[in-house]
């Protein structure tokens, strides 16, 4: 065979190749209102960027007449290209070749992106659209899918992770998408769960449906294990590219830099009438982070669960920040078990990849009650003081109103190693509020009073005006200032300047024990 004839036969395997399962199978994947393994590249990568790797792959079992269902690629799309110009591998499964189903092929070309993406320290995206372990391959497959959970254990805190959930995703398939840093779903589409509506009804009698179980809004709102939710795929696809421009390649890299044009000296002035004179009335914590932040552009993470507390990223004078901050208009910013977790792994993501975070702080305390307490808000709310106080990339707080009791403690108080605690004049740093304060403090006052009413409403303005008050604390070294809230920009930008060479290290150890 001549080297012409030789070529030939290689671009006539490619094009077969890209056609994965053939075109009736694509044409079945459009009809069902699903994107391509390719198609999906397509939408992540930058234009003529994607490298694939392992094309013509195929797989080697010849159980059950699988011997005459061979496709190059076996089921999955992987390569390396760029994301707004920056490295990114990528990996796709191709639902029209035997349902995307992962056999052990599939497992070895997956663990293989990850490592040579671990090797150059760059991100990887993986995009679920399969139908889960391949039958036929038994053991084999189910080895496959355990050598990609250890990749993703091993890189965890390595290189940052992403998946897309953009058909089924269930049984054993979920849990490399739950170990990843963030998980996008898209609706209608997609659906994770470990096990579906059919065996669900056997064995509890609960007849449910594959979107009611595991579809994107549930995950989105009720149980929190998905992060973003779109409507279509080519916004999941566009929400991953702006989330990558947040974030480091790697561990060994600082936050990342952008220009963005917004001046650092601007000021805020709209701050200074924010907080309402009614300490129990509520304002939007979502206006105060777009307020300081450069241009307004705030890229909120877990935006439909927990909503009492707001994480996501953003910048400072063009630095990559990780922001959290209590929401004072769902639950009073009250912390609960949900909350708790949202934070504690945010911060715990943002130390991981050298993302300074920023508090914004308006809390009450956390949410009493038994559902609470037998839902175990004493470890879930640890979680969250542990994430602070182990993470050492540069910490600031600014205390807009209440911090009250643990839940001051929690969230990035100066013996947690806050790096600068700011408090705006309407700062309140109790053990708890004035009127629950005076009844304990002055209770025998009050009782023994002719009119405990009247007693009560004097010693609550008492104790508002001697401790609902930063100074206090300020005068205890607890806060470091106390600034004009329209300040707030300026003040962070350049604390943020200040701690870029900041080193701080935890005592030497194989790894903490964190409540979980």
């Amino acid at each position: 065979m001549n080297n012409e004839k030789r070529i030939l036969e290689l671009k006539q395997k490619i094009e077969k190749a890209e056609l994965g399962g053939g075109q009736e199978a694509i044409e079945k994947q459009h009809k069902r209102g699903k994107l391509t393994a390719r198609e999906r590249i397509d939408l992540l990568m930058d234009p003529h960027s994607f490298q694939e790797i392992d094309k013509l792959r195929t797989h080697t079992c010849t159980d059950f007449g699988m011997e005459k269902k061979k496709f190059y690629g076996d089921g999955i799309v992987t390569g390396y290209g760029s994301v707004k110009g920056r490295l990114v591998f990528v990996y796709s499964f191709d639902f029209t070749v035997i349902g995307g189903t992962l056999s052990k092929t599939v497992g070895e070309k997956v663990s293989k992106i990850m490592e040579t993406a671990a090797k150059v320290g760059a991100p990887v995206v993986g995009i679920n659209d399969s139908g889960g372990a391949r039958i036929q391959e038994g053991v084999d497959a189910l080895a496959g899918y355990t050598s990609i959970f250890i990749k993703n254990i091993l890189y965890s805190g390595v290189i940052p992770q992403i998946s897309a959930i953009v058909g089924p995703c269930a049984g054993g398939a979920v849990y490399s998408p739950a170990l990843t840093d963030f998980i996008f779903m898209v609706r209608k589409t997609a659906n994770m769960f470990l096990t579906g509506p059919k065996v669900v009804e056997e064995v509890t009698r609960e007849k449910v449906t594959s979107d009611e179980l595991g579809g994107a809004d549930v995950h989105g709102k009720k149980s929190g294990v998905t992060h973003f939710t779109c409507d279509t795929e080519q916004e999941l696809f566009e929400g991953i590219r702006d989330l990558i421009e947040f974030l480091p390649q790697n561990n060994t890299e600082e936050s990342p830099v952008a220009q963005t044009g917004d001046d650092p000296h601007r000021m805020c002035v709209e701050l200074n009438s924010i907080v309402p004179e009614n300490p129990n009335k509520p304002y939007d914590m979502k206006q105060v982070i777009q307020s300081v932040v450069d241009n307004g552009n705030f890229l909120e993470v877990h935006k439909d669960w927990a909503q009492n507390i707001i994480v996501g990223f953003a910048r400072l004078n063009g630095k990559s920040v990780g922001i959290v901050a209590n929401q004072p208009r769902i639950m009073a910013g009250v912390l609960d078990s949900n909350a708790s977790v949202k934070g504690a792994r945010f911060v715990r993501f943002c130390d991981c990849f050298n993302i300074p975070v920023i508090t914004f702080e308006d809390v009450p305390g956390f949410l009493p009650g038994t559902a609470q307490e037998y839902a175990g808000i004493i470890s879930h709310g640890a979680k969250l003081m542990y994430a602070y106080g182990e993470a050492t990339v540069p910490k600031l707080t600014v205390i807009t109103r209440k911090a009250y009791g643990g839940a001051y403690c929690v969230m990035n108080s100066k013996q947690l190693r806050g790096d600068m605690i700011f408090a705006w004049p309407t700062g309140e740093i109790a053990v708890m509020g004035a009127e629950g304060a005076s009844k304990i403090v002055f209770a025998k006052e009050i009782k023994q009073s002719e009119n405990p009413d009247e007693t009560l409403k004097a010693k609550i303005q008492e104790y508002r005006e001697r401790f609902a008050n930063p100074y206090v604390a300020l005068e205890k070294g607890f806060i470091d200032d106390i600034i004009v809230p329209e300040n707030t920009r300026f003040r962070l930008i350049k604390a943020l300047e200040m701690l870029k060479n900041k080193r701080d290290e935890n005592p030497p150890k194989k790894h903490g024990n964190i409540p979980l």
